[in-house]
C-alpha cells in the first residue's frame, strides 16, 4: 500500500511540474504596431551599441562635453570651464 501511495504522489508531483513549465498562451488578435523611430542616427556604432570613436561624426559629439568633477560641478583646471 505504501508503494502505491508513493507512486501516486510521485506522478502528481511530476504532473504539477509539467504544468508549471508551460508558457502562457499569447493572444494573436491584439498585436501592437511598433512606431518607426523618428530620427535615424547616421553615426556608426559598435556591436554593443556604443558610438565608434574612430569616426569623425562620433568624435565631434564627444568633444562638446565639459570636464566635470565627481560631484557634477565643472572642473576649473580646464580652460573651457574657466569662462563660466
Amino acid at each position: 500500500m505504501k508503494k502505491v501511495v508513493f507512486v501516486v504522489c510521485f506522478l502528481l508531483a511530476f504532473a504539477g511540474m509539467n504544468f508549471a513549465q508551460t508558457a502562457p498562451a499569447k493572444k494573436q488578435g491584439a498585436k501592437k504596431e511598433q512606431a518607426a523611430p523618428a530620427k535615424k542616427d547616421t553615426a556608426p556604432k559598435k556591436k554593443d551599441g556604443s558610438p565608434d570613436m574612430r569616426y569623425k561624426a562620433n568624435k565631434a559629439a564627444a568633444d562638446t562635453t565639459k570636464h566635470m568633477k565627481k560631484n557634477g560641478t565643472p572642473d576649473k583646471r580646464y580652460k573651457e570651464n574657466k569662462k563660466s
